[in-house]
């Protein structure tokens, strides 16, 4: 065994004296380019590094690279306009510094290539330097531009290269979710962000195009996670972060108007949206959409089409959409009719049991809160649910009777559910309709709550004791149910294995003090008789 780890320590010793030989050599050969052009080929050793086997050989090799070419932006060395073919130079017109100028930005190219395959690395440190590297040319290119960019629009910002970035981040074939949470960084920087969302805009409309709106999991996730780490600005004082300064007419400039990245998100978000996605990704979309995305769109409005294809999936996703449609009818002025159709419609057993039933009667009970709801409306909501909590489970019912009394509390002409009269003799039938669909026709007024008398006699103590409290008349102040929505069957158990703590009872005694004393004059009294 002795001689294997003598020829392990020898292997592990040989690696780490050629990777300093490769760093050693690397950068000498960076420091030649620099100092002399008669060194310019030694620029292909360097790129030749970028196709080593070996981790730490390639991420030597991105630095020096890095190097290289930002001294050479900054010093202008590199050929600026538009870059003839390398035959072309030979042949032409040109001086020994241009053809030395376009040679080293075909150079510069061939890097840029090669960076942009290492993000498809199999090691993350690789990918992570790889992408380093490139946002720091993005960031020497717009303050050094290659080309006399005479936009108006776009100024001096290298917006093709960070096209290709995101168009090689967005991986149809790997997921690069940790890669994004590198990336995160650059998306603090206002300009970045704005170009970040022009492109994933229209790297989406030609991919999605392309595979003629086919589902695409792993492509669609990828994009979903980088938009989804956006942060917007609320308010233009806050674009004071940018990767490249612009001196002259930056007030100009669409990447410093709030109102234009909130187009450009707008228009990111609703290219995204318009083609079929994943299952789950409904789900991650709708929680996320009242709060981050719905907030930062000029037109909130435009997402009603997504919402309402949304509530046809069925299931946790209708229940999420409902967020969103509420959100446009209360702070949009959206005219949605049947929203409370919709909402009486999902109450159905599943969803005592699905993952967002915490989510959802939080929801409900915003809802339901206005007091200038019909009385039939809340009345068929309080008799639906009081139906469906005779097989629900105890988790779902410490929620539900709370929920059923705040609704009397608030529409008190619902008390007849309570307290309905009946005369002797008359056959007990409930006239409700459980399976009618429209609330209006359900006659649920008609009803009582019944099933809540029924729960009085529940196998769980908590239960019952709940159900027993509509046997006393409500009070005014409202159950908080926030308590009760995260509980679990598991924690809900553990609350009734527990031990009772045993109370002590306080008690409030004077002692005594002259009984014992007494006794003993007696006592010796006795003693001197006999």
């Amino acid at each position: 065994m002795a001689p294997a780890k003598k020829r392990n320590v020898i292997s592990a010793t040989t690696t780490e004296q050629n990777v300093k030989k490769a760093k050693i050599d690397v950068n000498s050969k960076v420091e030649g380019v620099l100092e002399s052009r008669k060194h310019a080929n030694d620029v292909f050793d360097i790129l030749e590094v970028l196709q080593s086997e070996k981790e730490k050989n390639v991420i030597t090799a991105i630095s020096a690279c890095s190097k290289l070419f930002c001294s050479m932006l900054e010093r202008k060395d590199l050929f600026m306009g538009k870059l003839p073919e390398e035959e072309e130079a030979l042949s032409g017109g040109y001086s020994p510094e241009q053809k030395y100028g376009i040679f080293m930005r075909h150079r510069y190219n061939g890097c840029v290539e090669m960076l942009l395959q290492l993000l498809c690395h199999k090691l993350y440190d690789v990918k992570e330097s790889a992408l380093s590297c490139l946002m720091k040319f993005a960031a020497t290119e717009g303050q050094h531009p290659l080309e006399d960019l005479d936009w108006s629009e776009h100024y001096s910002f290298p917006r093709e290269l960070i096209q290709v970035v995101v168009d090689r981040l967005l991986s149809k074939t790997e997921d690069n979710s940790l890669l994004f949470s590198r990336f995160q960084e650059f998306l603090e920087m206002e300009d970045v962000r704005f170009y970040v969302m022009t492109s994933v805009r229209d790297s989406v409309g030609k991919v999605m195009e392309k595979n003629k709106g086919a589902l695409l999991p792993v492509y669609q996730n990828n994009v979903f996670t980088l938009i989804s780490n956006i942060n917007m600005p609320s308010q233009d004082s806050e674009l004071t972060n940018f990767m490249v300064k612009q001196e002259a007419k930056h007030e100009d400039w669409k990447a410093a108007k709030l109102t234009e990245h909130k187009r450009v998100f707008e228009r990111m978000w609703l290219g995204f949206l318009k083609y079929q996605l994943p299952g789950n990704m409904y789900k991650k979309v709708l929680v996320i959409l009242h709060d981050s995305i719905l907030p930062h769109m000029s037109k909130p409005t435009l997402m009603i089409d997504f919402l309402t294809a949304a509530y046809e999936v069925g299931g946790a996703i209708s229940l999420l959409a409902l967020n969103g449609l509420f959100v446009l009818i209360h702070q949009h002025n959206l005219d949605y009719p049947d929203f409370y159709k919709k909402l009486y419609n999902l109450l159905e057993p599943s969803v005592f049991h699905v993952k967002y039933r915490a989510r959802f009667f939080h929801l409900a009970n915003i809802f339901l809160s206005s007091s200038h709801l019909p009385v039939y409306l809340v009345a068929a909501f309080a008799k639906r649910l009081a139906h469906l909590a005779l097989t629900a489970p105890p988790t779902a019912l410490l929620i539900v009777l709370p929920f059923i009394y705040n609704l009397i509390r608030r529409h008190p002409s619902c008390r007849v559910l309570i307290h309905r009269p009946s005369a002797d003799g008359e056959p007990l039938e409930d006239p409700y309709v459980m399976d009618e669909e429209d609330p209006s026709q359900c006659r649920a007024l008609e009803s009582s709550l019944w099933e809540i008398k029924t729960l009085q006699k529940h196998y769980h103590p908590d239960v019952a004791k709940a159900a027993m409290l509509i046997n006393t008349p409500l009070s005014e102040q409202e159950d908080d149910i926030d308590e009760m929505l995260e509980i679990t069957n598991f924690e809900l158990m553990e609350r009734d294995l527990k031990p009772p703590q045993t109370k002590s009872i306080p008690l409030e005694f004077e002692p005594a003090t002259q009984l014992l004393k007494g006794g003993g004059d007696v006592l010796g009294q006795h003693f001197c008789l006999d």
